[in-house]
């Protein structure tokens, strides 16, 4: 029964298409993950490895703004990070916000004497790659959650919102140079975390064409919308966080309970 249910939402892998109007009704389900992680909240707090200090700063979705990732950066904040929001309002695909998201990476290296790990949701995640590309000497890590930085010009759920914000204008008035530049890996270490149960944008266009020594992808069982405070999405954050600076290895989805949460 559960893998039939699974069936009618999961999405064609042999086609790239954007979320059904079901799987897009799906994401209600964020409220019942967000229950999950408020139960499972006593164990998050003592099975993570413990954090180092460093600077972590989170960077929300479209039309969202900081108070979506306020789970995010609390549980971080209790491993030992130091989560910052990224203070920039609601994330309205504004590309004058990429500079002065730099200079704020390049004050929180300052202020720590330490590089600084970006977490990007959806959108979120497309300016931490680019920020990453430009300043590499300045960032420790990426990690996106549900980020379409492989199809950002590709049908999705939420174009209609991003035409209604730019006045009528769309994606395709973006430089095609710039298109084909998101999509090419960075030069620091990231990992892709998607979802093929997402309502919003298509998994396909959330990964690495093809994994580097750097780079890896890791599916979990997820909305779009919960990325920000699912369990196992939680855990996974947190290991790739507690590696070392110099010592970046890819997460082991295979070990022990980890092969039930992760693909």
């Amino acid at each position: 029964m559960i893998e039939a249910i699974k069936n009618v939402f999961r999405q064609n892998e042999q086609e790239v298409e954007k979320p059904s109007p079901l799987m897009m009704l799906s994401e209600v389900r964020t409220v019942f993950e967000l229950g999950m992680y408020v139960a499972a909240y006593p164990l998050l707090r003592l099975t993570p490895p413990k954090g180092d200090g460093h600077p972590i700063m989170v960077l929300p979705g479209f039309m969202t703004g900081d108070l979506t990732t306020v789970p995010l950066r609390h549980f971080l904040n209790g491993l030992g990070y130091n989560a910052y929001p990224w203070n920039m309002g609601p994330n309205l695909a504004d590309q004058q916000v990429e500079l002065p998201l730099m200079k704020r990476v390049m004050r929180l290296y300052n202020r720590h004497n330490q590089k600084v790990t970006l977490i990007g949701w959806s959108l979120g995640g497309v300016y931490a790659r680019e920020i990453a590309r430009v300043i590499p000497d300045y960032v420790r890590q990426v990690i996106t959650l549900a980020s379409p930085f492989a199809g950002i010009d590709k049908p999705n759920n939420a174009v209609w919102i991003y035409q209604l914000i730019k006045g009528g204008a769309s994606k395709a008035d973006i430089s095609p140079d710039l298109l084909d530049r998101i999509k090419r890996p960075v030069p620091v270490p990231t990992t892709a975390i998607y979802s093929k149960y997402d309502g919003v944008v298509s998994w396909q266009h959330c990964i690495e064409q093809q994994e580097t020594p750097i780079t890896q992808n890791i599916e979990v069982e997820c909305s779009h919308s919960g990325f920000g405070h699912h369990p196992a999405v939680l855990m996974c954050v947190a290991e790739l966080l507690a590696q070392p600076e110099d010592n970046w290895q890819k997460y082991n989805k295979t070990e022990g309970w980890r092969k039930w949460l992760y693909k």
